[in-house]
Order: C-alpha cells, then structure tokens, then sequence
C-alpha cells in the first residue's frame, strides 16, 4: 500500500518577497527530514494589487500609498529580506526604479503549469526574474522566457493569457482563499487542517510537519 502524501496548499503572489522566503523556509525543512518525497505543494494564486495597471507602479511610491511607509523604513524591510534572502540562497535585487506589477498572466500561467508538475519550478523562476534579475514579470516575453526555461510549451502557454475564461478562473481561486478568510500572504495549509500565515522560522515548520506526519500516521 502505498502512503498517501502530506498535502501543502501554498497561498501567494509572484511578487511578494516573503512568499518566496517562506516557500525557502519550508522547503528547507522538508528537505532536512527528509520528507521530500512525501509531501506534495500546490500553489494558489493572490493578487496583493489586482487593480495595478499595465505600466505597474515604483516601489516606493506604492509603499508609502499602501502601507505609509517611509524611504527609511523602506531600506531597512528590504535590508532585512536581502539578508533573510542569503541565508536561503536568494538574492533579493532591490533598486532605486523597480516596479510592483500586475501579476495576473504570471498566476494563469501557475495553474497552467500545475497540469504538467511544474508549479513550483515555473513559481520559482518567475520570483527570481522578478526580485534577482530586474525583470517585470507582467511581459510576455518575460513570461514567454520563464516557460521555455522549465521546458513548457511557450507557444500554448501565452495562448491562454488571451482566454477570458483562465483569468476568471484565477479571479474565482483568488475568492475561494480570500472567503475562507485568506488575507495575508503565503497563507501555507497543511492537508486542509492546519494554516501557517507569514514566512515562519524553519524550526516553525519542522514543528507542523512532524505534528502532521504523525497525525497522518495515526501516532
């Protein structure tokens, strides 16, 4: 008989540094007790600015709008995720003309690559276009770039970004989480019983997953 996988729901944007930290965080602990091939994560998507336009918005001007914060403050968060970042492997880009981007095409494209078990492959490489490489992830050739990288069918791909049908999909999924009270991301949730909000230190993960393994083993 073979044992049933432990399910991870992973709530996120494209463009939100502590997605990617947490995702780092657990992955972390997963491989460190060796539960690799024992868990299965799908991605959900959010959009934490679904009404940002085409052309996006400095970074800056978009902080202080949304949360008051201060070019000081500023520094010293992305200071805080660089550093946060390289402990992980990471390198979190932060410049003075970077922009927040509609990440709505990047989120069709997440469920797109769920079909062929590349969520987490194609989430990853676009996270890293964005925060390391300077990229604006609401480009098709950026896209276009990303699903040729993890060996999806490009072509294909960027067809169902012109689908009204995918993007209300999407929109339905982003509901779905935000009904069930889903307002913060990552929002991580461990076979549908136990949710982590935020980006928790990997000894925080180590604790939920050993609970969960031993929940699903009746011990």
């Amino acid at each position: 008989m073979t044992k049933d996988k432990l399910k991870i729901d992973i709530v996120s944007d494209v463009v939100c540094p502590w997605c990617t930290i947490g995702y780092k965080r657990l992955n972390k602990a997963i491989e460190e007790m060796g539960l690799t091939n024992d868990v299965e994560i799908e991605w959900h998507p959010f959009e934490l600015n679904p009404h940002m336009p085409s052309e996006g918005q400095n970074i800056q001007e978009h902080l202080a709008e949304k949360y008051g914060a201060t070019p000081e403050q500023q520094k010293e968060s992305q200071a805080h995720m660089a550093e946060a970042g390289e402990e992980l492997g990471f390198t979190f880009d932060y410049f003075d003309d970077m922009r927040i981007v509609n990440t709505l095409d990047a989120h069709v494209l997440l469920e797109y690559a769920k079909d062929f078990d590349k969520q987490t492959e194609l989430k990853m490489r676009l996270t890293t276009a964005y925060f390391s490489e300077r990229k604006d992830v609401s480009k098709r050739d950026v896209l276009l770039k990303a699903l040729q990288e993890v060996g999806l069918d490009a072509e294909k791909g960027l067809q169902l970004l012109d689908e009204d049908e995918k993007r209300y999909e999407v929109k339905s999924k982003i509901a779905y989480w935000q009904n069930l009270g889903v307002n913060s991301v990552p929002t991580i949730v461990f076979d549908k019983k136990s949710a982590v909000t935020g980006a928790q230190p990997v000894h925080i993960f180590k604790k939920v997953l050993t609970e969960m393994m031993q929940d699903s083993q009746g011990v």
